[in-house]
């Protein structure tokens, strides 16, 4: 297990809360090698990973469960949209009367429900893979702050799950995006999509919690895995 340090710094733009996902994309395109034509893309939102490759490719498709993320998401002749939800084992169904060269998931898999079935089911698709895992490193410091329980598995579990089914490598990057004021940073959990809409603080304990962050960033642990 490789473990890398980035730190970043940003002045937050009131507009955009996608700055840790959007370095999350670049890191895992740049650990691709080869230049595949037949593309999977799970979980792919509004098109970060389709507008940041940059070579041509035959076929590219992208599965999301949000209509709102599929009808933004980038369209030409080689690029699919399909609506599903990798959770769902009939969406693979589907997905196998197709072939691919390579499966991406960036930002996405974190919320599997039952991520080793997920795992089985992308394995029988039969391609190698690229995938970032948000970690229960994220937010470490706000939800020890705040006695929560993590939300996200830990690399532990999520590197013991991946190396049962495919032959990886395993990498662990953790960032740190600054902020202004705490308010500001609340503002960017509630808006980037981060959080999975977790809401178990009342307004009196969110107050509080605020008051009591100790730090003027916050911590996101990410895991890449990809195809040896």
């Amino acid at each position: 297990m490789k473990i890398s340090s980035e730190f970043s710094k940003y002045a937050l733009d009131y507009g955009t809360y996608n700055i840790i996902q959007d370095k999350v994309v670049k890191k895992l395109l740049s650990l691709v090698k080869s230049k595949p034509q037949n593309i999977l893309d799970l979980g792919c939102g509004s098109g970060a990973v389709c507008r940041k490759i940059d070579w041509k490719y035959d076929r590219f498709i992208g599965v999301d469960f949000a209509p709102g993320m599929l009808e933004i998401h980038p369209k030409s002749e080689n690029i699919e949209c399909i609506y599903g939800n990798f959770n769902d084992e009939l969406l693979f169904d589907s997905l196998l009367t197709y072939q691919y060269e390579h499966i991406f998931s960036a930002s996405a898999l974190q919320w599997a429900d039952n991520l080793e079935e997920v795992l089985k089911n992308i394995k029988l698709l039969n391609a190698p893979i690229s995938f970032a895992i948000f970690t229960s490193g994220t937010f470490e410091t706000l939800n020890k702050t705040a006695n929560l329980e993590p939300l996200l598995r830990d690399k532990q579990k999520i590197q013991k799950l991946v190396d049962k089914y495919f032959n990886v490598n395993f990498e662990v990057v953790k960032y740190t995006l600054e902020f202004e004021t705490t308010r500001e940073m609340f503002r960017y959990i509630k808006k980037s999509g981060v959080s999975g809409s977790r809401k178990v603080l009342n307004y009196q304990q969110t107050k509080k919690l605020m008051n009591e962050y100790p730090l003027n960033y916050l911590e996101f642990e990410v895991v890449f895995i990809t195809s040896r």
